[in-house]
């Protein structure tokens, strides 16, 4: 599970980071950025799948849980502090047949987009 200070919860957090217009797409996830950082506070993440993507909960749950648990090992394993205050990682049709490592190394290559 996602460390607490990393959850992004309100959904004003939320709106507030679609709106700054900063997006990368890869391998199926979309990931939206908020503002520039400029304190030390760590970077919230959220995570949304879409009923549109599929009906059953369970098949986005599953999606949410591959991203979630893909950037749980990235903070573990890295150093993680992206240049924004907040990111909000969108899953897609693309992501439904997908095992963990195809979801990790698209991950990856996002978190490596953001950092850059």
């Amino acid at each position: 599970m996602l460390p607490k200070e990393y959850r992004l919860k309100k959904k004003s957090a939320f709106n507030a980071t679609y709106r700054t217009g900063k997006v990368f797409h890869k391998g199926g996830i979309t990931v939206f950025c908020g503002k520039n950082k400029t304190a030390d506070f760590p970077t919230k993440v959220g995570f949304v799948v879409s009923k549109k993507i599929h009906k059953r909960a369970v098949k986005r749950n599953r999606i949410r849980r591959l991203m979630r648990e893909s950037l749980r090992l990235y903070i573990k394993n890295n150093n993680f502090s992206p240049k924004y205050m907040s990111l909000v990682f969108t899953g897609s049709t693309r992501l439904l047949g997908q095992n963990f490592k195809d979801v990790n190394s698209s991950m990856l290559k996002l978190l490596e987009m953001i950092n850059d």
